[in-house]
């Protein structure tokens, strides 16, 4: 299908994006922003978003790339998830983020879709939220009255919607580096490059043979990603131990609320967390080969 007409900007600075939807929302016209298009190009088609204007942020200088802050990362909004998967600073300091950008659709779309992109989308499914709720990572926002920051535990708030109000740009994601930790990104699909049925963000940091703490982030148990919690307290002083471990994953879905549709029904799902937790924790910790 085709979208509807629309009127399209390319701004330059983040300024005159702002300006841009400042004036749209006093017209009352509705605009979307373009941060890749790989999520709103396909709704427009199906006129699901029927915008007046689009404004397209790809070419404002300074909203993509990875800058090392000494113990945290700031990654721009629009750095495509190829850098992610593939750039050195986040391979080293947080490979939880490559690992994850790495299961995302396919080439093509890794090329064009973006980090920030994929955060203010806030689609349940999506393989980017959760680990930045793992990581308690730090949304930057600029709008009319200025900078702001929210963190990960308040950005997302239902679904496709998050903490970026009207007339507001989100610019950037600081993330603390996790040097010293195990990581992984667990996906389960039935077709390769589909949207995630369930999955699970592993951190995990290992002292004398125990685990000292664990942080998991859900993908597609509720409306919002969520932190494992239950299964999160229990590795806390777990040893490092396959048995042991799926004890403690067997708590991965806990307060959560899964949707159900064709891809399987809310128990399903709940099933599926133990399972892709207990995966992502072993592999996390380096017992890859006893995952089953």
């Amino acid at each position: 299908m085709i979208p509807s007409a629309f009127d399209y900007a390319a701004p330059t600075t983040v300024e005159e994006a702002l300006a841009l939807l400042a004036g749209a929302d006093a017209s009352g016209d509705d605009v979307k922003l373009l941060a890749g298009g790989q999520s709103l190009i396909p709704v427009m088609k199906l006129r699901l978003a029927d915008p007046s204007l689009v404004v397209d942020l790809g070419r404002i200088p300074g909203l993509s790339g990875i800058t090392d802050n000494g113990s945290s990362l700031t990654i721009g909004a629009m750095t495509p998830h190829h850098v992610m998967a593939t750039d050195p600073l986040i391979a080293a300091h947080v490979p939880l983020l490559s690992q994850a950008a790495a299961t995302v659709a396919d080439p093509q779309v890794r090329h064009r879709g973006t980090f920030g992109g994929a955060l203010v989308h806030a689609d349940p499914a999506g393989d980017m939220p959760a680990p930045a709720l793992a990581m308690d990572a730090v949304f930057n926002i600029t709008g009319p009255a200025g900078p702001r920051s929210v963190e990960a535990a308040g950005f997302f708030q239902g679904y496709f919607t998050t903490a970026v109000e009207e007339g507001e740009i989100l610019t950037s994601i600081t993330v603390p580096k996790f040097d010293g930790w195990g990581s992984y990104y667990e996906k389960f699909t039935r077709v390769a490059q589909q949207w995630s049925i369930v999955a699970v963000a592993a951190l995990v940091r290992v002292e004398g043979g125990v685990i000292a703490e664990a942080r998991l982030g859900l993908t597609n148990m509720a409306s919002t990603p969520l932190r494992a919690s239950a299964t999160e307290a229990a590795l806390a002083g777990c040893a490092v131990d396959a048995e042991a471990i799926a004890a403690a994953c067997a708590h991965a879905a806990e307060g959560t609320d899964p949707a159900s549709d064709l891809n399987g029904d809310a128990a399903y799902r709940r099933h599926l967390a133990t399972v892709v937790a207990r995966r992502a924790v072993l592999a996390a910790v380096g017992l890859q080969g006893t995952r089953g």
